[in-house]
């Protein structure tokens, strides 16, 4: 039998890391089971190592990087690519190591796709201002208009691809893992643990506490909404000053422990306007409850009339009416709905399904790759 060897490569890699590590986990897992894949997955490590196809890469640590590394040498990624001789290269990120991948592909004659997880300009523009954009973008249109093909999460993203001029650009969605956020998860006891009446209609987010999650404008919505609303916002740099009927979890959680807390919540609220896909959506949604997020960015791709209501950006009045709403309608029954959808369309299967056939027309390979059953 032929063996395929797809490698990837990226810096997006930390314990508290989000999308993009459980997108190559979701993957590695699942290419493993497949006859004739092998795959490789190389991240930032203090040293060299490797256990189960998972290649750890010299990498110093970021200052406060809450486990983040930054690669600044290209040699011991080159030689780790070099040593493993892939058919295929999926760059993660656009800092060094998709040089490296670069590198490699001139060294070994193999394909390179590129996976735009986050979008660049945005992010530095709301770091540093909008006055290095332009230098940003030219950056951003040479690098991916170097790869064979280049895949965005969503269409939102594709389309500022494209605008850039830069081309071979697919829109591949992310996956959720159905069998982890699993409406099963729910936890009975949660309001009482918040010391809240079980009659309170209980709302979370859960994510990073960054300035583009705009969770001033939740906090202004819970205050509108009133104490028979309570909402739990879970994730690292949270708020401290919060109203009564919000509690903040200000730590990293675990999966698991999400994956409970989301399923044992009545509905997922999302203010964040700067989405690439927004996975934590997905996973509300497996886990059985509805969604009340802006109208803006990945959000209008994923979230159908079905599943939950989109409400205007940065408009706290807004979003206290669409959860209102929401309940009006029923959030059970809506849950469920959101649940089937998932189902339908982002399994991780399904996704990685798609993956293969993207790996396929870059490699010129006219068979199926992924095996049935």
């Amino acid at each position: 039998m032929t063996i395929v060897h797809i490698a990837d490569i990226t810096m997006f890699y930390a314990p508290a890391s989000g999308g993009v590590r459980t997108y190559l986990d979701a993957k590695h897992r699942r290419l493993g089971r497949q006859p004739g894949i092998r795959h490789s997955l190389l991240i930032p490590g203090a040293r060299l190592s490797e256990r189960d196809g998972i290649y750890k890469v010299p990498a110093p640590a970021l200052p406060f990087g809450k486990g983040y590394r930054f690669p600044l040498r290209l040699a011991p990624w080159r030689n780790v690519l070099h040593d493993l001789q892939p058919d295929l290269i999926e760059v993660g990120d656009p800092y060094l190591t998709a040089w490296v991948a670069l590198d490699a592909r001139r060294q070994l004659n193999v394909p390179v796709i590129g996976f735009y997880h986050s979008d660049l300009p945005l992010l530095v523009s709301n770091r540093m201002g909008p006055w290095l954009t332009p230098n940003v973008e030219a950056y951003v249109r040479k690098l991916y208009g170097h790869f064979d093909r280049v895949l965005a999460p969503s269409q939102v993203m594709a389309d500022k691809l494209i605008d850039l001029g830069v081309r071979h650009v697919h829109v591949q969605p992310l996956g959720v893992d159905l069998q982890t956020f699993h409406p099963n998860r729910r936890t009975p006891g949660l309001r009482a643990t918040l010391g809240l009446a079980e009659d309170s209609r209980l709302l979370i987010f859960a994510g990073r506490g960054s300035r583009e999650k705009h969770l001033p404008v939740l906090l202004d919505c819970m205050q509108r909404l009133g104490k028979r609303y309570h909402l739990l916002l879970v994730g690292s740099a949270m708020p401290a000053a919060v109203p009564d009927n919000v509690t903040v979890i200000d730590e990293f959680c675990p999966t698991a422990q999400l994956a409970r807390l989301l399923a044992s919540a009545d509905a997922l609220v999302h203010a964040g306007d700067q989405e690439t896909f927004g996975l934590v959506i997905l996973e509300a949604m497996a886990s059985g409850i509805p969604v009340v997020a802006v109208d803006a960015g990945a959000f209008q791709e994923i979230v159908t009339a079905e599943s939950g209501l989109l409400c205007a950006p940065n408009d706290p009045l807004a979003m206290a009416d669409a959860v209102q709403e929401l309940f009006a309608q029923g959030c059970a029954a809506r849950g469920q709905l959101a649940r089937r959808h998932v189902e339908r369309h982002y399994a991780w299967d399904r996704v990685v399904a798609s993956l293969l056939e993207h790996y396929r027309a870059v490699l010129g390979n006219p068979q199926p790759m992924l095996a049935h059953g």
